[in-house]
């Protein structure tokens, strides 16, 4: 006789696909999805970000080589508008669908139903109380009915016992926590559809008209129209910030405030706000944010026959060192005989460190210092290739030498001036503040506040509201006193005690007890009362 060997059904394509829907759709998988993109979102906050800093990224590119690019190549510096960041978004948004809308339509259901009839062994719940009946069985039952009720139970009579049930809100507050996150969700999408963010850094004494000509960088969205920009005018009065340097160890140099004093001007009307970190002014609807701060020295440069170059605040980008070291660019191209850039490093408070280098030891104006170091040759802006004003291409270019041959070094505090080999100078006047600046206009903002606002009445609800059944049957002599709860609950047997002694246990000898084993004994008080088994 030959042996018969089982066979596994194949699932198909379609069954592969129905499959994968009802793993999708778990809340389990909801759960993993949302770590994903919290976890997804990390190198966002760590690394710089186009949208935010492009000066930062270019700088960070330009440092770290291959490791640059190739952390370009997977969109490490794009992470919120990268394919596998959208790709997680997507998935969850899908997964938190497929989930939520059958549940509800379940607790829908749910709460319209009865409370489930008793069981035969009440004595098997948690919380369990039996005693002997002191009046007439329906009675009881009456009074049993009514207590739960005005605990907010909602009940179901029967003929021997009454079936109640409450917590229906814990599943309801799960359900408004998923769906308000749903609803969040979306309302990120369609904000990034129908909005815009733009960038722009403002020197002391600038004015940014809200046009999209002015912005340093802007990223609008799919569906938003650049020509209904709305029409104001944001002026950089002035900025100041504070820095500790009371404290010791690791406080000593902590900041402590950053405040923009601005003036916007609508329809020629100018009012004056306070622009401050997590604090931004809003016009007409659209939110300016304090995004970054640093340092511009003002510098003069002249060429060799003694003309101005060029003269100005120069924006200097901090290194992040509590120092504000910061480094910067000058380009001169229309100096006479040959085009001049300069890379400097400007030093807030300088002073010497123990090997004898120049370093800032502090975050404050306190002793302003600039370095700098020259090169003369083509500064190829005329080759239609774009080029960081943060950085400078200096392969077609010399580096200016003193006398001795050796690289020339410019030094200079404020009011100094160096003279260049060959003709010219430069001149240190002084030091302007400047402020980075994230401009953007979401018309959801709305929307995820009263989303936000559900999702913590939510969870709050999921967490602090215990779902309980309790039942009461007369059988007999005998009351039983009967409490099951879905989840953790240590108040169900204090639950079933509370209502024994509403319908007079205490008057009836009553004992109260908990769930047991079954095949113990149970124990009949001096009054004569049976105490079912239980811990108690």
């Amino acid at each position: 006789m030959e042996k018969s060997t089982a066979t596994q059904p194949q699932l198909g394509f379609l069954g592969m696909c129905r499959w994968a829907w009802r793993q999708l759709t778990t809340m389990r998988v909801a759960l993993i999805l949302l770590l994903i993109l919290a976890l997804a979102a990390i190198p966002g906050s760590l690394l710089p970000q186009r949208i935010q800093d492009p000066g930062r990224v270019t700088r960070f590119l330009e440092d770290n080589g291959a490791w640059g690019e190739f952390l370009d190549a997977i969109q490490m510096f794009d992470v919120y508008s990268s394919i596998w960041f959208s790709s997680i978004y997507l998935l969850l948004m899908v997964s938190l669908v497929g989930c939520v809308v059958p549940r509800s339509a379940q607790h829908w259901k749910a709460m319209r139903s009865a409370p489930p009839k008793a069981p035969r062994r009440l004595g098997r719940m948690p919380g369990y109380v039996e005693f002997a009946s002191a009046g007439e069985p329906q009675e009881i039952l009456d009074t049993a009915q009514e207590r739960l009720r005005k605990l907010g139970y909602r009940t179901s009579r029967h003929d021997d016992h009454v079936a109640a049930e409450r917590g229906y809100l814990r599943e309801t507050g799960n359900l408004v926590f998923h769906i308000s996150l749903l609803v969040a969700t979306l309302a990120m999408a369609i904000g990034s559809l129908f909005g815009y963010q733009g960038q722009r850094i403002l020197i002391e004494g600038d004015t940014f008209t809200n046009s999209l000509v002015a912005y340093d960088s802007f990223e609008p969205g799919s569906y938003y129209d650049p020509d209904n920009l709305p029409d104001f005018r944001l002026t950089l009065d002035r900025f100041t910030s504070s820095f500790d340097d009371t404290s010791p160890g690791s406080q000593f140099g902590q900041p402590r405030t950053f405040e923009a004093a601005v003036t916007t001007t609508v329809d020629g009307r100018s009012q004056a706000h306070t622009l401050k970190v997590n604090e931004p002014v809003r016009v007409g609807g659209t939110g300016i944010y304090l995004t970054g701060n640093g340092y511009a020295p003002e510098i003069t440069v002249r060429d060799a026959t003694g003309k101005v170059v060029h003269s100005g605040p120069q924006v200097f980008v901090p290194g992040g060192d509590a120092g504000y070291t910061s480094e910067g660019v000058i380009k001169v191209p229309d100096a006479a005989g040959t085009q001049m850039g300069f890379v400097g490093v400007f030093l807030p408070t300088a002073t010497q460190n123990a090997e004898g280098e120049l370093i800032s030891s502090f975050a404050e104006l306190r002793n302003p210092y600039l370095v700098m170091s020259g090169y003369t040759g083509d500064l190829g802006l005329d080759s239609g290739v774009p080029q960081s004003v943060y950085s400078l291409e200096a392969e077609n270019m010399t580096q200016m030498t003193d006398e001795s041959g050796e690289p020339l070094l410019l030094e200079m505090g404020v009011g100094q001036t160096q003279e260049l080999p060959g003709g010219g100078s430069v001149t240190f006047d002084g030091v302007k503040r400047y402020i980075a600046v994230d401009i953007s206009q979401d018309p959801t903002q709305g929307l995820m506040l009263v989303s936000a606002i559900f999702v913590l009445l939510g969870l709050g609800l999921s967490l602090f509201i215990p779902r309980r059944r309790m039942w009461v049957r007369v059988a007999g002599d005998r009351v039983e006193v009967a409490a099951l709860a879905r989840g953790e609950d240590p108040m169900v047997e204090r639950a079933a005690r509370d209502l024994a002694a509403d319908l007079g246990a205490g008057s009836a000898d009553a004992g109260a007890a908990d769930n047991g084993s079954a095949g113990r004994d149970s124990v009949t008080s001096t009054t004569g009362s049976r105490i079912a088994p239980g811990r108690d």
